[in-house]
């Protein structure tokens, strides 16, 4: 049987002295209860008493999560600019294999609309299996969003945004008379632009990268990158030896804008065996020059310019962010390892 655990959110403190006054938010595990209260672990002292009337209750279970489930999250990936240790997220997808001479199993999680999902291995999460809505009625937070009107639910703040997820993912929220107010405050982020989205993807390859090497325990991994020919293969060898056990290879195609980062991605992918995420083997293409963009002149095309601050730089190999070269050049590289 799967072993449960407890957690509380705080939400308020009822008395001006508790000792979570300056906590509202945090989250602390439970280590029991009684009818007016809970007691929890603070980090330093054992038994510290929360009123039931300020928390939210969590209940967890430690198993692997299934598709439409909400997890906590214990223990957030590194890099990661948007899930925090404790954040509730909703489980999109789910994987399974054997890369790294164990079996390796997880999730992908949203938190954020609009944000790519992100991935969790079964032992960075606890699913959750108490009713969210229970946890806002029992306190009188009760959230109708067809009836109320914005300026109450802009004043129930968090609450709302948890009330907006659960209807909009578990049971298929109707957007109706709400939609003239709170499409753009809530519910419809802005589209992005391909430059946007391109962002995105070089910063889920770069983490992408970070995770995936951790968790190929035993194994070395080199990257070898010839910009020249824009490819970049991954030789993966055993720790400490010289044997190449696999190989991973990406070739960024003709027309397209190379990127050192996705490249990396695609190729480690390759070499654990695993399937390349789409978005990465169709990132769009870049349409703002950045300092560090390498661009080629479509005057003369053998003549490429790495940008920079310096305006001034119109000679050699360089050209300035305002310069003509930028403004009509095509950008073929935007690694920018040397600007970060």
């Amino acid at each position: 049987m799967a072993k449960t655990k407890k957690y509380v959110r705080i939400k308020k403190a009822s008395g001006s002295r508790y000792w979570y006054t300056d906590k509202i938010g945090e989250v602390f595990e439970v280590a029991r209860e009684d009818n007016a209260d809970y007691v929890v672990y603070n980090g330093s002292i054992d038994g510290c008493l929360v009123a039931k009337e300020d928390a939210e209750l969590i209940v967890t279970e430690k198993r692997p999560a299934k598709v439409g489930e909400k997890v906590l999250v214990i223990d957030p990936p590194e890099l990661n600019t948007y899930i925090l240790p404790y954040e509730k997220a909703e489980v999109v997808g789910t994987f399974s294999n054997s890369p790294i001479e164990r079996d390796y199993s997880g999730v992908f999680v949203r938190v954020v609309l609009g944000k790519l999902p992100e991935y969790l291995s079964d032992e960075q999460y606890e699913v959750i299996i108490n009713n969210e809505v229970k946890n806002e009625e029992a306190d009188g937070m009760k959230i109708d969003l067809d009836a109320k009107g914005y300026d109450e639910l802009i004043a129930h703040g968090e609450a709302v945004m948890r009330a907006i997820r659960l209807r909009s993912y578990g049971e298929g929220y109707k957007q109706g008379k709400f939609d003239a107010d709170m499409d753009a405050t809530y519910m419809r982020p802005q589209e992005k632009t391909a430059q946007e989205r391109r962002d995105e993807i070089v910063e889920r390859a770069k983490a992408d990268v970070s995770g995936l090497l951790k968790r190929d325990i035993g194994h070395d991994h080199e990257f070898i990158v010839n910009t020249e020919k824009r490819t970049v293969v991954d030789l993966r060898k055993l720790r400490g030896c010289t044997n190449i056990v696999r190989r991973g290879i990406a070739k960024a195609a003709p027309d397209d804008c190379f990127n050192v980062h996705i490249e990396k991605a695609i190729a480690l992918h390759r070499a654990l065996g695993l399937e390349v995420p789409d978005e990465y083997l169709n990132a769009p293409q870049p349409t703002e020059v950045r300092v560090g963009d390498v661009v080629r002149s479509i005057v003369d095309r053998s003549k490429e310019y790495v940008i920079s601050e310096d305006e001034k730089a119109r000679c050699g190999s360089g050209a300035g962010l305002t310069s003509l070269v930028a403004k009509y050049g095509k950008i073929i590289d935007d690694s920018r390892t040397e600007a970060i």
